[in-house]
């Protein structure tokens, strides 16, 4: 394996958990700015308040979004697999 084909391989493991964790992450942190923004409007300071909505937020994005982030995954596993030979050498 070359440094070159090493780098490469870095880079797309990086590029990949970056565009699978940027949907849940995204969506954790506008369902928490809503409901910080609800609980200083409200003065109601309750922590599952905060869990909760993240949760479900978190866990609908995972089933609307879940297709394609294991798509995604699956086929940087197969370009891996692909290049095993290469990196044999």
């Amino acid at each position: 394996m070359t440094e070159t084909m090493a780098m490469g391989v870095l880079r797309e493991a990086v590029v990949t958990t970056l565009l699978l964790a940027l949907p849940l992450l995204a969506v954790g942190l506008v369902v928490g700015l809503a409901v910080s923004l609800f609980q200083a409007v409200t003065q109601i300071h309750e922590m599952t308040l905060t869990f909760v909505p993240k949760l479900l937020g978190i866990a609908a994005v995972l089933v609307l979004a879940g297709p394609w982030m294991m798509h995604r995954l699956l086929a940087f596993t197969r370009w891996l697999f692909d290049l095993l030979p290469q990196m044999a050498r």
